[in-house]
């Protein structure tokens, strides 16, 4: 990080050929340099193929991460995801400053709290007195809603009642959109098994179907609310990890893969 504290650069090189990670208040982004393809060493898998992954391992270890760096990216993960709590802890541990007042984030902690709760109509009222417009100029946003608390009712064995909501609520829903259709389907297929958890559906019961629409409401209100960030930087740099091994997988580059981003895990090339 520079002197103004705003901007990371790391460079790493595969056989000749950089590329390049700038983190500052604008985001991430991601510089590759080519080398011309008459250069002999252009060629990753001809200068090294047999890379060890103690060698990977090794060069890893020589990376330096300034702690600042990983604070804020800490900070920013609570914010984002409206963890106030965890984030005032975390502020007095680390005097990391978050980037907004934490009293705005209780709007979205009830929110969150009530659909991971599954109180999926209470969650629905509160985004609109917070942002009555919200829902409806995101109607598929809307339609997540309206599906968990299908998903909801079918968790209770409240079976009729689950069939006249699809009917009276989703079913218009789904003849105009087949990717509606489609989910709608899916749900409603729960009703066919006895153990509807153990069904080829049964992702639809589990928790982190709740967590999964959380989010994508958090994002949207964050949104609206013209926050610089939707999603969590930490998210963005998760995904820049598989974006660069998608790229050297398609180059048939042979080099230790990170197998799970969770643990962190790092197999050896195959």
């Amino acid at each position: 990080m520079n002197s103004g504290g705003t901007r990371v650069q790391e460079e790493h090189f595969i056989g000749r050929s950089p590329w390049t990670i700038n983190q500052g208040s604008a985001g991430i982004s991601i510089r590759i340099q080519r080398l011309p393809s008459s250069d002999p060493a252009m060629s990753y898998t001809e200068k090294h193929e047999n890379i060890s992954r103690a060698d990977w391992m090794g060069r890893l270890e020589g990376l330096h991460i300034q702690r600042a760096d990983m604070n804020k990216l800490i900070m920013n993960y609570l914010v984002t995801e409206g963890f106030k709590e965890a984030a005032e802890k975390f502020q007095q541990e680390s005097g990391v400053e978050p980037s907004l007042e934490l009293e705005s984030l209780d709007d979205r902690i009830r929110i969150r709290d009530a659909i991971q709760s599954g109180r999926i109509q209470e969650a629905t009222a509160l985004v609109n007195l917070l942002h009555p417009e919200l829902l409806d100029n995101d109607r598929y946003l809307y339609f997540h809603l309206q599906q968990l608390h299908l998903i909801e009712l079918i968790r209770a064995g409240r079976v009729e009642e689950a069939l006249h909501f699809a009917q009276e609520q989703l079913s218009e829903a789904g003849e105009s959109d087949p990717t509606v259709l489609t989910e709608l389907e899916r749900t409603l297929a729960l009703l066919a098994f006895d153990e509807p958890l153990k069904s080829p559906f049964g992702d639809l019961l589990h928790p982190t179907h709740r967590q999964k629409v959380a989010s994508e409401l958090n994002a949207a209100i964050l949104q609206m609310e013209g926050r610089e960030t939707t999603a969590p930087r930490l998210s963005s740099l998760l995904k820049l990890i598989l974006w660069a091994q998608d790229e050297l997988d398609r180059k048939k580059i042979k080099y230790p893969n990170m197998s799970n981003l969770a643990t962190a895990s790092i197999d050896s090339p195959k």
